[in-house]
């Protein structure tokens, strides 16, 4: 069976590496339950020219038409949705992915807080002993941020910051993009062909 993510945008830069993540994910087949924050919105116009609706049928609506061709599903859901699956540990997803992580969301679910579905969702996949991959977009770190993350990483929780590597010669920004989306993508053993791996040889898929 096809695994179930929940991805949320939050409010960092770099939204980027959460649309690729999301299309990769749609893309291997995955069921995809997208949450997104009232900052994500601002972020996605700033740095993408994005327009995400504030309603979550429209936000699907976009995705789907624009991933048309992809085998995944997908569902969105409002940050008050309360009555959406990832909001209870009688129905979680089996893995969740927070990209880009802004602090003021890692700080809440570091404290165990869940005002709203983002953060009750991550709440609930900790809970559940499920894998959840944060993928903070900051710098520098200050040292409340640095405790947040050790307090998470010490719950289970996978803290992936969006550092790329260049050992494989990137040749533009989507390069760089897929370096992260890639290293997100092993956290959750879905398969990609983002890049070749170190030590084997052949093209980027």
């Amino acid at each position: 069976m096809s695994k179930t993510v929940c991805l949320a945008f939050t409010g960092a830069s770099g939204l980027p590496y959460g649309v690729r993540l999301l299309e990769c994910l749609l893309a291997a087949g995955c069921r995809v339950q997208l949450l997104y924050s009232q900052a994500a919105q601002i972020v996605a116009k700033q740095e993408m020219d994005l327009e995400l609706p504030s309603r979550p049928q429209e936000v699907a609506a976009y995705f789907r038409q624009h991933h048309a061709d992809l085998p995944g599903r997908l569902e969105v859901y409002g940050r008050e949705e309360w009555f959406a699956p990832v909001a209870s540990g009688s129905n979680p997803p089996d893995a969740m992915v927070v990209c880009p992580c802004s602090m003021g969301t890692l700080a809440a679910i570091a404290q165990g807080l869940s005002d709203n579905l983002i953060e009750r969702a991550a709440d609930v996949v900790l809970k559940e002993r499920r894998p959840l991959v944060l993928v903070p977009r900051e710098t520098p770190f200050s040292a409340i941020h640095l405790e947040n993350m050790l307090r998470l990483s010490r719950a289970g929780a996978v803290i992936l910051p969006p550092n790329p590597g260049f050992y494989h010669h990137p040749q533009s920004v989507q390069e760089i993009v897929d370096f992260v989306v890639a290293r997100i993508l092993d956290q959750l053993a879905v398969p990609h062909r983002l890049m070749a791996r170190w030590g084997e040889a052949g093209e980027e898929g």
